[in-house]
């Protein structure tokens, strides 16, 4: 008898379209692994709640869902083989957070570094930080454990995270001794972080340093050529420094001729090769490589209505899988409020004492 795919589950807020740090930090492991695994993709709408709660960026969501969407479908991402859904969609979704809540600890959620990154990027002064920011870690507790996932591919700045949802399974299982959930592995892509083009330590859309999935030939062009090099080099003929520079961390990621990518660094760190040649080998093998993702991206568009009919079908079956999930939690832990309710929903008669 064949064994039952393992789940994975992984997926991104929808603030903006998705860039090339998306794809090497966790979409590039989401399409290698469709095949060996059950694969649920989560648009993170209320995630984006915790810094962004004001009706004008709320609006914005629609427009942001569906372009994460064509992202998905145009680096391969097949609603076939995997489920893409929308998360503020399931009710179960806020069922489950409320009932993590009890179990972690705000000095434990206090601790995660990344929370306080999340404010500052915010502009959220430490006195300001809501309820729901410090409790990020536990509503991504509750997606991941929805589908009772195994794996979690994520970028590095998440790693910190899924400990904390292996520390809530874990508890939860031990409470109510009985094993509803799996405790899920992380996985880190080949470059955890990638680099912003103007060389900060981490691509970003909010701090205007990232390539576009979607950008066209031109604007990659432009971008890669405004990229931010070894500052100590003023001219060609000065030997350069090819270790942290961007431009050859993007080479090492995206330019898969090895013998081009070894000659040039071997030229700048001699001084015979100057910035623009080696940008401009870069932006072509940037295109190249973003190429047939813009190509498809463009055939989902020219569909009108199949982008929310995939997140309609694939929203549909996380919802079963969330139900079944939530009477496994509600009969493990013996609550009697969803016996009520599927009593008043079924017409069938409800006795506390039974």
């Amino acid at each position: 008898m064949t064994e039952p795919k393992k789940r994975i589950l992984t997926g991104d807020r929808p603030t903006g379209k998705l860039h090339l740090g998306h794809y090497v930090g966790s979409l590039k492991n989401r399409v290698a692994l469709q095949d060996a695994y059950q694969c649920f993709f989560i648009i993170a709408d209320l995630h984006t709640l915790t810094t962004r709660p004001e009706r004008k960026y709320v609006r914005e969501l629609t427009q942001n869902i569906y372009e994460v969407v064509l992202d998905y479908l145009s680096i391969g991402i097949d609603p076939e083989r995997s489920t893409i859904f929308l998360q503020s969609a399931l009710p179960e979704t806020f069922e489950l957070n409320l009932i993590f809540e009890m179990l972690v600890t705000v000095p434990r959620l206090s601790r995660l570094p990344s929370i306080k990154d999340m404010a500052r990027a915010a502009n959220i002064d430490d006195e300001a930080v809501p309820l729901g920011l410090i409790g990020y870690p536990v509503l991504q507790a509750a997606d991941i454990l929805l589908p009772r996932a195994h794996l979690v591919p994520v970028g590095k700045d998440n790693e910190a995270h899924v400990e904390i949802t292996r520390e809530i399974a874990r508890r939860f299982n031990r409470l109510y001794k009985k094993t509803v959930f799996p405790i899920p592995d992380v996985m880190i892509g080949d470059v955890p972080t990638l680099v912003g083009t103007d060389g900060q330590a981490k691509m970003s859309k909010s701090l205007g340093n990232a390539i576009l999935l979607s950008d066209d030939k031109k604007t990659v062009e432009k971008k890669v050529g405004g990229m931010y090099t070894d500052p100590n080099r003023i001219r060609a003929d000065i030997p350069g420094r090819v270790e942290g520079n961007p431009v050859f961390i993007y080479h090492d990621a995206f330019n898969p001729n090895l013998d081009e990518v070894n000659d040039l660094k071997d030229r700048y760190r001699q001084g015979t090769v100057g910035d623009i040649e080696v940008k401009q080998k870069l932006a072509h093998a940037i295109n190249t490589f973003l190429e047939p993702i813009r190509e498809r991206r463009a055939s989902y568009e020219a569909n009108p209505g199949m982008v929310e009919e995939i997140l309609m079908e694939g929203t549909r079956r996380m919802q079963a899988i969330a139900q079944e999930t939530m009477t496994m939690v509600y009969d493990a832990m013996g609550l009697t409020g969803p016996k009520l309710r599927r009593a008043l929903h079924s017409g069938e008669p409800f006795r506390l004492l039974s």
